[in-house]
């Protein structure tokens, strides 16, 4: 692909970019080197290999592409980590900041093309749209200051540019098959199908009996299928409340007294047993903790000492020891950043503050320690949450691409959930097995709106976790939960949205047997925060 135009860079911990000199495929100033090179040919065509050499700190290099946009362009970007119901088509808008990747749909001609880099960067990574050109951001800090690379020859990104491929459905769906293209074949883990409790319990009010409740409604609602769902014990399990951290060495006295117990109590009743964590909090003091980083839970941990990947290892192996088939771990994004994705913008993080090792760049710091999650779970089915998508690819099974549905507020679940599966199902089978979160049935919200919701993401293939409060069961609920959870563990069908150019949480959707049209709408008047 070619080249870009102009490159800028930024050292040290001042925000004035400056413009690199140009010297054949190579720019440079005072103190950094960024070059380019043409990787090998793929599908959608040449990708440019970026790197970027400094002898002191860095923080951000930026690569701008002079070219015209479509008059009547729609433009589309993906998300730092989960999307919070914010994924869209829009116009352009030269200050909004695109993660990862862009498309840019012409509405006269009909053409999509795009830009993105591959998965697993030594950068995050993000986009502007103007109508002049595009600029790749390259986010080369180390926290909240540069990184000290000390003359290292830094692989930054592979870019890639993407050709129309018949439809803006079909060509995000290649573009992203050409990002991940480079990881290598993961093993097959089937269906991904279970009860989770938090949205009726919400980490509140439950015990192993409640735990074993759960999975008996799940085996009695797959009906004997031969594929074996899971049942998750999310958060609450562990002392210190909602949300709490480590140390992740045992259950809540009376109430979790012998996980290893519950998880063989668990395939005794014929499913297989799940667990939530959050790796990067601490309940202890110690000297690990990440700076400026605490909350009333604890203290979030730096991954960059050696001691805190050593404890995530042990939770990881202790996990697998009391014979948990899937571990669903949690809140590291905002263990690392202090902040959740909508508030991360251009900045990521605070200011003035650098992990333990200045020597990486966030990004090879994230990626490592995704890496050694990978490597200590081993066979144990694991899910991402809060975690970067475009970091995790290759490194999670299932990624949770949204934020929370709700067991007590439709339109969180209509937001949060239908948007994320619109918009990132082509991630599905890619980078990962995708779950837009689960679907309730609780007294709290309607059924139908929710079996709507079950059936979309049934159909869809994607990871179906259901949250089924026993006091909302009836026959019709069982009824219809059955019908979504045996058609997901045989493993779904085909869907596309059909009105997402112009609907952030699509009603139409062309299927495997034909179109469906799905009304989220509560009924008229009705408070949305009361079902």
């Amino acid at each position: 692909m070619r080249e870009p135009s102009k490159v800028f860079v930024q050292v040290g911990p001042t925000d004035v970019l400056t413009a690199a000199a140009p010297n054949g495929h190579r720019w440079a100033t005072d103190q950094a080197v960024v070059s380019w090179s043409d990787g090998p040919a793929a599908s959608t065509g040449a990708p440019g290999e970026i790197t970027v050499t400094a002898t002191g700190g860095i923080s951000r290099v930026a690569l701008r592409w002079d070219q015209q946009l479509p008059e009547r362009a729609l433009i589309l970007g993906d998300a730092w980590e989960r999307s919070y119901g914010d994924l869209q088509w829009r116009h352009v808008q030269p200050d909004r900041f695109l993660p990862w990747y862009w498309l840019a749909h012409d509405q006269q001609t009909g053409a999509t093309t795009g830009m993105g880099v591959d998965v697993q960067p030594a950068a995050f990574c993000s986009w502007t749209v103007d109508r002049t050109g595009v600029t790749l951001w390259l986010d080369l800090r180390n926290g909240g200051g540069p990184t000290e690379l000390g003359g290292r020859r830094l692989e930054v990104a592979v870019v890639r540019q993407f050709e129309d491929a018949g439809t803006p459905w079909q060509t995000l769906g290649a573009a992203v098959e050409a990002m991940s293209s480079h990881l290598p074949v993961q093993a097959e883990i089937g269906p991904v199908v279970g009860a989770n409790n938090w949205y009726y319990a919400y980490g509140e009010g439950f015990d192993e009996k409640a735990v074993l409740q759960d999975a008996a409604t799940i085996v009695e609602l797959a009906d004997g299928h031969p594929v074996k769902p899971f049942s998750v014990v999310d958060d609450g399990w562990n002392p210190g409340g909602n949300a709490s951290g480590g140390p992740w060495e045992s259950g809540i006295p009376g109430l979790f007294d012998d996980l290893a117990g519950t998880a063989a109590a668990i395939k005794q009743l014929g499913a297989r047993p799940g667990l939530w964590f959050r790796p990067l909090l601490s309940r202890e003091s110690g000297p690990w903790a990440r700076p400026g980083r605490a909350d009333g839970t604890g203290r979030a941990l730096d991954p960059t000492y050696p001691e805190v990947l050593d404890l995530v290892r042990a939770d990881l192996q202790r996990f697998r020891s009391w014979g948990f088939e899937l571990v669903k771990h949690d809140f590291s994004t905002y263990d690392v950043f202090g902040r959740f994705g909508p508030a991360m913008g251009a900045r990521l993080t605070d200011s003035g503050w650098q992990f333990h090792d200045p020597t990486r760049t966030t990004a090879e710091i994230v990626l490592d320690f995704y890496q050694v999650i990978r490597a200590a779970a081993e066979d144990v089915v694991l899910i991402g949450c809060n975690t970067v998508g475009h970091l995790a690819a290759g490194l999670v099974d299932v990624q949770r691409t949204g934020d929370d549905t709700s067991g007590r507020d439709w339109e969180r679940t209509r937001k949060m959930g239908v948007n994320s599966l619109a918009f990132r199902l082509p991630q599905h089978r890619r980078f990962f097995t995708l779950d837009a979160d689960c679907v309730p049935c609780t007294p709290q919200t309607p059924w139908e709106l929710n079996q709507s919701f079950l059936d979309l993401v049934a159909r869809s293939g994607s990871a179906l976790f259901v949250s089924v409060d026993p006091a909302a069961r009836t026959e019709r609920t069982d009824r219809e939960l059955a019908d979504g959870i045996r058609l997901a563990l045989s493993g779904g069908d085909t869907i596309e949205p059909l009105d997402w150019l112009e609907n952030t949480t699509p009603n139409t959707w062309r299927t495997g047997s034909g179109t469906v049209h799905y009304d989220w709408s509560l009924p008229w008047g009705a408070d949305p925060a009361s079902g």
